[in-house]
């Protein structure tokens, strides 16, 4: 079960992206290269460079449209690639190309693996 503790630190990882959480150096929220370069940990998939393959480490948002972000592909540990990062948020999961708003994309905590390296 989540502790209260790490619900708070999700709404307002999803809230405010520059608030650190625990598994955010304070250092990659001060440097706005870090989810381009890939040294940051955890990331908001809204910060990540168009062409990075991430993990998916964690959704932050409310149960239901969590379950529906896992429906279509968006579940944790599933690696996709960044298209664009623009209006909408384009990624590739499993092969299909998927949309989704910038405000979902800034509650998806995700980890970059590599430029590439997406299934």
């Amino acid at each position: 079960m989540v502790s209260t503790w790490q619900e708070r630190s999700c709404e307002l990882a999803a809230l405010l992206p520059m608030i650190p959480s625990a598994n955010m150096r304070l250092a990659d929220f001060h440097d706005s290269t870090a989810a381009e370069t890939g040294n940051c940990r955890l990331c908001p998939l809204s910060r990540v460079r168009a062409g990075m393959a991430v993990r998916i480490k964690r959704l932050c948002a409310a149960p239901e449209v969590s379950q529906r972000l896992r429906e279509i592909g968006f579940g944790e540990e599933q690696i996709i690639k960044l298209l664009t990062a623009q209006t909408n948020v384009i990624c590739l999961v499993c092969n299909t190309r998927l949309a989704i708003s910038a405000q979902l994309a800034r509650i998806i905590l995700v980890e970059p693996i590599g430029p590439l390296a997406a299934t």
